[in-house]
């Protein structure tokens, strides 16, 4: 049987770093730069240490054409946005440019959404203020810190994603 948990454990060292394992794949990754809670707050800067179904993904095409995994990836459009606006309806939800209310760029230049994945984090139960795009994607150099997400190479990731599918738990422990 395939492993379908990602486990998330501390690293030694810096509440910002984390192992990422995965059946027999292990590797580095950079977690929030204010480490795990199990009080997840909007811009907190944490990890909710939970356990967090993978939904679907998003990637730079022009930058990763086609990628190797049963996951649903669509492919970021340039008017695509991630409300993270507490207030506002569409709260952690994906929205379209034009948008009034606080929100993130999907297509991103620092390169860290040329592949996401939404995990389910306050999507499925959405209530306001805790957490909003707490997604698994790629590394800043150095393996900085997150604002609260799980981020790893795109070596990595790519390793990763053939095994990856929809339901797959991510566990933050």
């Amino acid at each position: 049987m395939k492993p379908s948990t990602i486990v998330v454990r501390p690293a030694p060292g810096r509440k910002s770093r984390a192992i990422v394992q995965f059946g027999a794949i292990t590797v580095p990754a950079a977690i929030g730069r204010s480490g795990r809670t199990v009080i997840k707050r909007e811009g907190d800067g944490a990890t909710p240490m939970a356990s967090m179904r993978l939904i679907s993904g998003f990637r730079r095409g022009e930058r990763n054409g086609r990628l190797a995994t049963p996951l649903p990836i669509r492919r970021i459009r340039g008017d695509m946005l991630w409300c993270d606006q507490p207030g506002n309806a569409s709260y952690n939800r994906l929205v379209r440019a034009p948008f009034g209310a606080s929100h993130e760029e999907m297509r991103r230049s620092d390169r860290l959404y040329d592949i996401c994945l939404v995990m389910d984090w306050n999507i499925s139960s959405r209530a306001r203020n805790r957490g909003s795009a707490i997604f698994f994607h790629l590394i800043r150099p150095g393996y900085e810190p997150t604002a609260g997400c799980v981020a790893v190479s795109l070596a990595d990731m790519r390793r990763l994603l053939p095994h990856l599918r929809k339901g797959t738990i991510v566990r933050v422990l």
